[in-house]
């Protein structure tokens, strides 16, 4: 009974399809003269027109049915390499009117030359065999070690774990040279892969090797990897569940063991300097190492700028017959809009073989990603290889294709620049193209305070221990980030305030810009109310917070107690005002200040914004204050570190250290550091007894958020 059920089924079926196609037949044989002579994508009975009989056809073949005008290729409407129930599928949905990510319908080649080139994408290429001499042993060669690193068992139990991986070191690597440093590759094998296979298939070692001695490539060091550990199952579950969870033996295990031995471009295995070096890292994987790739992207975009996903796309979404491409194109498209990847830079090289069992898959990811203008580019390319399978030759000709793309010029931020030196005039940096107007304030504009022709003599008014090393990394600083078109100074006072008081001419916000959306600090020069010793007391104090994460603002003011104030109330309530802008968080932000300037952070902290003539803004978290003399206390104010030395004859570490005891009597946290022997005026201390209070005020700020 069912059977017959089902056969009454499939009769009515193929009499309402038959039924529908009737009216189609008239307009598509008035077409077909206009196409006899072209080849259109989805036009599987090769009539010249696209219709529901298309679809039909594939059904016919599919189930064995005799289909005499079949095209194959045409049929192929996705670009699989075969034919497939889920070509029909994309062809209903283009004549119901819906979007597909294939250009059904258009023309595809010419009848008389069909079979001459694979269909293939925009903004895509097939890629260039290598050169049968890079497959032999080069001349220098470089060697390969095995380390053994702790891990855990992120997948499973959570337990300690042991892990190998292989490290290729290029040709006259020298362990005692760490002057010279090397970026970085990091390959994952597929499904019962194991570490250091890269350096064991298809002569992959030979090619790095011969692009080396021959300037492919500059010297780098490769990682063969894995996501297994010495107890793991390898079968697919499992294998799936590791990498997965891979990005946590890459953050916290793998990276800091090999990059804490080797020399790459990271200044030390602390998180944030392999941030810092992101720029010099790359990543890639084959088959399931294409998918730790992917999620690699999704996870470790703060490490790594270079990625090689190898045949198979993002399963940050779904897995294995369920890949929601769009799913995981839409997350990546939030994660490059939502971490500001565009300006940091990133760029991915996707490839598959044109005879891969995956290529399906890395087809539609491809088109998916190519159908979004973010990607453009400079930031994603999809290439396959002519006749290439699921092997390691075809990763070879991947990896010798990916590589010359790799830590490049374009596609990698500039690297900063010694535009100036301790005997560079101060004139040439004031004066300096990049600076435009605001380079006059990098100095005092009252230049009856400071005195010295160049970077290295500068001295200032009240001043000591002035660094020279100090003074021309923030000068360089600043130009580099200005020529690399970073807005690195803001007004504060519209032009029409500027008009009605000359004064705020000389008044704005230099910006040292730490991660997005963490807190921010401003940073006040002192000067006795009578000038802004930024170059001393607030450039490098903001330039430290920087490279901490923070976002630090040095605020250069109108001299004069009122002044200076009302312009530190304008600069918190700008920040507030442009905190998207400036993409800093406006919680929790702290004032930092010195002499005079400690001054203006007390009052404005204790007061408030509209103490000042301005709307009320949330007050600080912590105020930072340097051998200021200032003893009065209200009882509101805010927790409060202080530092001063024992020989400071303008701010008496004695009443310094009574205001922080009855700041404390008050219930307010409140810390005090005094150091022997220390005049007035010592900035961060660089090699004094004070050097590293910086750390310890940043510790007490932290304490407080």
């Amino acid at each position: 009974m069912k059977a017959i059920t089902q056969a009454i089924s499939c009769f009515l079926c193929c009499l309402l399809t038959m039924l529908t196609l009737c009216s189609c037949q008239t307009e598509a044989a008035n077409n077909n003269d206009n196409q006899e002579d072209k080849k259109l994508l989805g036009d599987a009975d090769g009539d010249g027109d696209i219709t529901i009989m298309d679809v039909t056809t594939i059904q016919r073949y599919l189930a064995g049915v005799s289909v005499p005008s079949f095209d194959q290729d045409a049929a192929d409407a996705n670009d699989s390499g075969d034919v497939e129930i889920t070509d029909g599928t994309l062809i209903q949905r283009h004549l119901v009117g819906i979007s597909v990510p294939y250009k059904i319908g258009e023309l595809i080649r010419d009848q008389d030359n069909q079979g001459d080139e694979p269909f293939t994408l925009e903004q895509t290429g097939m890629t260039d065999p290598v050169p049968s001499t890079y497959l032999s042993a080069a001349q220098h060669g470089g060697s390969v070690q095995r380390i053994e690193y702790d891990s855990m068992d992120y997948a499973g139990s959570g337990d300690p774990v042991k892990k190998q991986a292989y490290v290729y070191l290029p040709y006259g690597y020298d362990e005692a040279d760490s002057d010279t440093r090397y970026n970085i590759l990091y390959l994952m094998h597929g499904w019962g892969g194991h570490a250091g296979e890269y350096f064991e298939y298809a002569n992959i070692k030979n090619i790095f090797d011969n692009m080396i001695a021959n300037g492919d490539i500059e010297p780098m060091i490769v990682v063969s990897a894995t996501f297994y550990h010495e107890n793991s199952s390898t079968d697919f579950g499992s294998s799936e569940d590791a990498l997965r969870a891979f990005h946590n033996d890459f953050e916290k295990h793998l990276m800091p063991a090999v990059e804490g031995q080797f020399h790459t471009y990271a200044k030390s295995t602390f998180d944030e300097d392999l941030k810092a070096s992101r720029d010099h890292r790359a990543f890639g994987g084959f088959s399931l190492g294409s998918v730790t790739t992917w999620l690699q992207f999704c996870y470790d975009y703060d490490y790594i700028r270079y990625f090689l996903p190898m045949s198979g796309s993002s399963w940050y979404y779904g897995t294995y017959g369920n890949f929601r491409i769009k799913d995981n194109v839409d997350f990546i498209e939030s994660l490059v809009k939502d971490n500001d990847l565009d300006s940091r830079g990133y760029f991915i090289y996707h490839a598959v073989g044109t005879q891969d069992q995956v290529r399906s898959q890395s087809i539609d990811m491809a088109n998916e990603m190519l159908s979004r203008e973010i990607f453009t580019p400079n930031h994603y390319v999809f290439y396959q290889k002519e006749g290439g399978v699921h092997n390691h030759n075809a990763v070879r000709e991947f990896i010798y294709n990916a590589l010359p793309h790799f830590f490049t010029k374009q596609n990698t931020v500039p690297a900063d620049q010694e535009y100036f030196t301790k005997d560079t005039k101060i004139s040439e940096v004031q004066n300096d193209a990049a600076f435009g107007d605001y380079g006059k304030l990098i100095f005092p504009v009252n230049s009856g305070y400071y005195s010295g022709s160049t970077l290295g003599d500068l001295s200032l008014t009240w001043y000591n221990y002035i660094d020279p090393n100090k003074t021309v990394e923030i000068a360089n600083y600043l130009k580099n980030r200005a020529v690399q078109g970073d807005t690195i100074f803001y007004d504060i006072y519209t032009d029409a305030e500027k008009s009605a008081d000359p004064d705020k001419r000389n008044t704005g916000l230099f910006f040292f810009k730490g991660e997005k959306n963490k807190p921010f600090a401003i940073c006040n020069a002192g000067g006795g109310f009578a000038y802004v010793g930024a170059m001393h007391d607030s450039f490098p104090h903001a330039l430290e917070l920087s490279k901490m994460g923070y976002n630090a603002f040095a605020l250069i003011y109108r001299p004069g107690s009122q002044t200076a104030c009302e312009d530190s109330a304008r600069a918190v309530a700008f920040i507030h005002e442009h905190a998207d802008e400036l993409e800093v968080s406006t919680e929790n932000y702290s004032l930092w200040d010195g002499s005079a300037g400690a001054r203006m952070a007390a009052w404005l902290g204790t007061y408030g914004t509209e103490a000042f003539g301005k709307k009320s803004n949330p007050k600080p978290a912590a105020v930072i204050m340097q051998y200021t003399g200032l003893s009065e206390v209200t009882g509101n104010e805010p927790p409060t570190y202080n530092c001063v030395g024992t020989s400071d004859g303008i701010a008496n570490y004695r009443t310094m250290q009574n205001r922080i005891n009855a700041i404390k009597a008050n219930g307010t946290d409140a810390q005090i550091e005094i150091f022997s022997g220390l005049p007035h005026g010592f900035g961060l201390g660089t090699g004094t007894v004070a050097e590293g209070w910086i750390d310890n005020a940043v510790a007490f700020w932290e304490r407080q958020i």
